[in-house]
């Protein structure tokens, strides 16, 4: 039987990747990861390159490679406000490698815009 729900969003800037309700959530912040359940307490943290994932109320798991961010816990409401996210069927291993991946391509977007 699934716990008590809440909702998530995760956005990027060219969509949003997830949204829906959820009973888990765990994603690496700036300061080390982070495990979110129903009625969390009010946090703002700087999300660090790695895997989110997502469990619904069917138990089922969602996993997301994000690069950099802000994610925000309030009224039991989870958003994720990502500078790169997408979604893996992989499983947490492949998301860490698809978070890397985000962040390697930032990095080479911001060096080319830096050579003009």
């Amino acid at each position: 039987m699934a716990g008590k729900l809440f909702r998530v969003d995760v956005v990027a800037p060219e969509a949003i990747v997830y949204s829906g309700d959820a009973q888990f959530i765990s994603a690496r912040t700036t300061e080390g990861d982070i495990g979110i359940l129903a009625d969390h307490e009010a946090t703002m943290a700087a999300l660090a390159t790695g895997p989110v994932e997502i469990h619904d109320a069917d138990d089922n798991v969602t996993t997301i490679g994000i690069h950099g961010g802000f994610l925000q816990i309030y009224a039991n409401s989870v958003t994720l406000l990502t500078d790169r996210a997408e979604m893996t069927e992989g499983g947490r291993d492949e998301a860490l490698r698809l978070a890397e991946e985000l962040k390697e391509a930032q990095q080479r977007a911001v060096e080319a815009s830096g050579s003009n």
